[in-house]
């Protein structure tokens, strides 16, 4: 039972928001390394999945935001990266 608790633990730690956009990009790339590695145990293999699931959930959020931001500066219209 003591496993299924410090289990909890690390999952209660791993789920806090990052910091930054950059953070979770990050974190989210370290992960989908060690998942791609194949040297995850399966139940690992599953949290690390949800983890990222949820970075990714955040990222796109930021992006977003941004975007939004970008589009009030724009005075409404979001306008197109590329040179013209």
């Amino acid at each position: 039972m003591a496993r299924s608790s410090s289990t909890s633990s690390t999952n209660a730690a791993a789920s806090s928001v990052p910091p930054t956009y950059e953070a979770a990009l990050a974190e989210l790339e370290q992960l989908v390394g060690q998942m791609e590695s194949g040297a995850l145990p399966l139940e690992q293999l599953l949290n690390s999945y949800q983890r990222g699931a949820e970075l990714l959930k955040f990222c796109r959020g930021r992006l977003q935001a941004v975007e939004e931001q970008v589009k009030l500066l724009e005075d409404g219209q979001l306008k197109s990266w590329d040179a013209e």
